[in-house]
């Protein structure tokens, strides 16, 4: 188990090293940067990537907030006693700022758990009073650059009609329908943000994600059920009919993308954060079942998932023009990487 974490860090900062020769950021370059929900996948890679910075001589002190760091580091100890990295322990909806100016925030703090979505009222009031707090602080500390962390969700759904989301789609869930509470959450944290403007607090940047691929993705969402159907040699079973569309970002890239946001994204504005070639489920699981179990069965059952979203595509094409960020990472290595990471014994 040690073995194969330190090999999944070993290769994801050698991927992410690779990117970083590409976006250096030396924007970032000695700043001292405070983010919450550094725990999750997005934190995580996040994470990894400013370790990269540090070793390539861009320093970046991160005061990362935790419910439990003590519980992150026992899964992930290679952040342990990591010169440029400590944490702070509490709620996001009433932690205590620590002293000293912070050039830099990411605030990213949500809970996309399954359990999490069980209780919406809960979610939705943790998401506010979490923003609500973070933007509190920032008044009293103020910050110079301001990353939100949101999400496509916040489109709703995507009409047939339209091929790709756009940052310029005004659309919408239904906010009678409590399985839209992440994405309302995620447009509330959006106008909480560009309400309190001014008086030391800068306008955000925001990034919209979409759909990833990578170490540690959680493993309700279905690349990971089907990486682990294939790892443990078939079938793999795709519970609905297969034809929902997404197109996918590997994490490394995802980690940089965040970071030339934070660096060079213009305050006030969204940017897409995705993959921009859509693929449907059931072409995602043939890729998989050639990159990783050539011959396994794939069993497509056609029963309806439930899923609110038939079509999840985003129009990236503001991130590429503004800021120069493309897909790196094709999706076959990305699906090798990510299989390279699972755990056997939760095959």
């Amino acid at each position: 188990m040690q073995q194969g974490r330190h090999a999944t860090f070993a290769t994801a900062c050698s991927d992410l090293e690779v990117l970083l020769d590409r976006q250096p950021l030396p924007e970032l370059a000695g700043i001292r940067l405070f983010a919450t929900g550094c725990t999750g996948f997005f934190g995580y890679w996040l994470l990894t990537a400013l370790e990269c910075l540090n070793r390539q001589g861009r320093p970046v002190e991160v005061v990362a907030l935790s419910r439990d760091p003590q519980a992150f580091l026992a899964r992930h100890p290679e952040f342990h006693h990591q010169p440029w990295l400590s944490f702070i322990q509490g709620d996001i909806a009433n932690f205590a700022m620590p002293g000293g100016r912070f050039e830099a925030v990411i605030h990213g703090a949500t809970d996309s758990s399954l359990q999490a979505a069980a209780n919406p009222s809960l979610l939705l009031a943790s998401m506010i009073d979490g923003t609500r707090r973070v933007l509190d602080v920032l008044a009293d500390v103020g910050c110079e650059k301001f990353l939100l962390l949101s999400s496509g969700a916040v489109y709703g759904d995507q009409p047939a009609s339209l091929p790709a989301l756009g940052e310029d789609s005004h659309l919408a869930g239904d906010s009678l329908d409590r399985a839209n509470v992440y994405g309302e959450g995620k447009r509330i944290m959006e106008m909480l943000c560009a309400c309190r403007v001014g008086n030391g607090l800068p306008a955000p940047v925001v990034a919209r994600c979409f759909a990833f691929l990578g170490a540690h993705l959680p493993g309700h969402l279905a690349p990971a059920q089907f990486l682990r159907d294939a790892l443990a040699g078939g079938p793999i079973v795709v519970r609905g009919d297969g034809s929902p569309l997404r197109s996918y970002l590997y994490a490394a890239d995802l980690a940089v993308w965040l970071l030339v946001l934070l660096a060079r994204g213009n305050p006030g504005r969204a940017y897409n954060v995705g993959g921009d070639q859509a693929i449907s489920l059931v072409e995602l699981v043939r890729v998989i079942r050639d990159t990783v179990a050539p011959g396994a069965a794939i069993d497509i059952l056609g029963i309806d998932s439930g899923a609110p979203r038939h079509r999840y595509l985003p129009d990236t094409h503001r991130a590429r023009k503004e800021l120069g960020l493309e897909a790196w990472t094709s999706l076959p290595q990305a699906i090798a990487r990510m299989a390279s990471a699972i755990d056997p014994a939760s095959r």
